[in-house]
């Protein structure tokens, strides 16, 4: 499949991200189930807080993408929010989403699925809707309060987050998008079957066949098609499950540090899975540079990648003090210990 690209230019007009307060150290956790003994993946993670799940997660992240894109919520064609923690089974989180923001009646609104790239995905059909003249905005947010079985492995790197990107005409937009490609196979790293409360995951068959060979694949199919190397981009992010792989894939690729680590949070917000490659380019995106450029690559378990190459425009200019900035919800933190991050993510069932 060639790169994809859409007829009329499109870009980021807005972007907004949104991280709970609450942290609870890695250390803390390991102090519950391993005494403490062994190294931990990251510093700390994310912890939504009693009031907080996708949904305001994403309203959140929404309204501070509306401040930097200037625009009437009114004017947006279609409200959608990629995450693997819908807070219903059967009620879509896109239409509360668009009532709170004031995007209501004329949208379209719905909600998307691919583990952790659906906000991506979002991303994507809102260049082809966009970009063929369906609509002028479309609002699309990567946003998730991950589960994690007590004790688990992924307990430790399981958060909360969110990003939101407002695409439109490339002639209004703060980044362009160049082109998008992605890779998909069917490989089963990681699931959750219907009824059960907690994922399962494949350990370290995640690694090889399934994060690095979609993301790797993904992000040299794009640079190839588009004539480009490692060198030609001055930031790139990945999802980030932990600190580890996605310095791993940026290293594979040629990239050095000073591209990467912009981009990576995980060490300290963990990984937000719908939201993780979102949040990464929003903290680019908070000090990226007219002429700039970008390659960002999701991953969603199941399995794929979506790679994106973007271009920054003059009108990113003082646009990140127009909303919180990602760094800035990042600093403002409140350490809690393992007893308050089980009542709040609800692991005690008094049924």
């Amino acid at each position: 499949m060639p790169i994809m690209q859409a007829n009329t230019p499109t870009g980021i007009v807005g972007y907004g991200a949104y991280v709970p307060r609450y942290r609870v150290p890695a250390t803390e956790i390991s102090r519950v189930w391993t005494d403490g003994v062994g190294g931990v993946p990251i510093k700390e993670k994310a912890v939504a807080g009693l009031d907080e799940d996708t949904i305001t997660i994403s309203i959140e992240a929404a309204r501070n993408a509306l401040h930097r894109a200037q625009i009437n919520p009114a004017l947006l064609g279609a409200v959608w929010v990629g995450s693997e923690s819908h807070p219903y089974a059967v009620k879509p989180s896109g239409t509360i989403v668009a009532e709170a923001i004031g995007a209501v009646p004329h949208t379209q609104a719905g909600d998307w699925e691919f583990a952790c790239k659906a906000g991506t995905e979002a991303m994507q059909a809102g260049i082809g809707f966009v970009g063929s003249g369906m609509q002028p905005y479309v609002l699309a947010i990567g946003a998730d309060t991950a589960q994690s079985r007590p004790g688990d492995a992924l307990e430790y790197t399981a958060a909360a987050g969110g990003a939101a990107y407002i695409i439109g005409r490339a002639e209004e937009s703060l980044a362009e998008f160049e082109a998008t490609y992605s890779f998909v196979t069917d490989t089963p790293d990681f699931w959750r079957r219907p009824q059960a409360h907690y994922p399962s995951h494949g350990q370290r068959f995640t690694g090889e066949p399934a994060y690095f060979e979609h993301s790797v694949s993904a992000v040299k199919t794009l640079l190839m098609e588009l004539g480009r190397s490692a060198k030609d981009y001055n930031y790139v992010t990945f999802h980030q499950p932990n600190a580890k792989f996605p310095q791993r894939a940026a290293k594979m690729l040629g990239f050095e540090k000073a591209q990467w680590e912009a981009g990576l949070l995980s060490p300290v917000v963990g990984n937000t899975y719908s939201g993780a490659t979102m949040l990464g380019l929003t903290a680019i995106l908070d000090i990226a540079k007219p002429g700039e450029r970008i390659l960002c690559a999701s991953f969603g378990s199941g399995a794929g990648s979506d790679a994106f190459s973007l271009l920054v425009t003059e009108r990113i200019a003082g646009r990140a003090n127009m909303a919180p900035t990602t760094q800035a919800y990042i600093a403002r933190r409140k350490e809690v210990d393992y007893a308050l991050y089980t009542r709040y993510r609800g692991k005690l069932s008094m049924k």
